[in-house]
């Protein structure tokens, strides 16, 4: 089985904002040298995550991890992602694909991000 990590953002206008999103998935693919770890976004940017799972399993890819890089569960990730990831399970068959929570609902990003806010007093 081959596996892949993709980082889903919402996307922005400014082509600057995918850069805190750019270092995370360098920094996280050191971690995981033998995972393919990429990048996808919701909307305005590219790209998106259709394109994203259609490239990785052009590629031989059989199993894809979906990381939504979104502080909280809302509409998006309620109402979009699971529309968007029920199509790419009839269009891919063959590929394993799971999603975790959004990355900021979990207990150590929250300790991780007082520890910021608390260390600028």
């Amino acid at each position: 089985m081959t596996r892949a990590l993709i980082l889903f953002a919402h996307g922005a206008r400014a082509a600057t904002w995918a850069a805190p999103f750019e270092r995370l998935r360098e920094l996280t693919q050191a971690r995981v040298p033998s995972v393919a770890v990429s990048l996808a976004f919701l909307e305005l940017m590219e790209p998106r995550l259709p394109e994203r799972v259609a490239e990785l399993a052009a590629q031989g890819v059989t199993a894809v991890t979906v990381v939504p890089v979104f502080l909280g569960q809302g509409g998006h990730l309620l109402r979009d992602l699971p529309l968007i990831v029920a199509q790419l399970r009839l269009d891919h068959p063959g590929l394993d694909i799971t999603v975790s929570g959004a990355v900021g609902e979990d207990a150590s990003v929250l300790a991780a991000m007082t520890d910021f806010c608390v260390a600028q007093l």
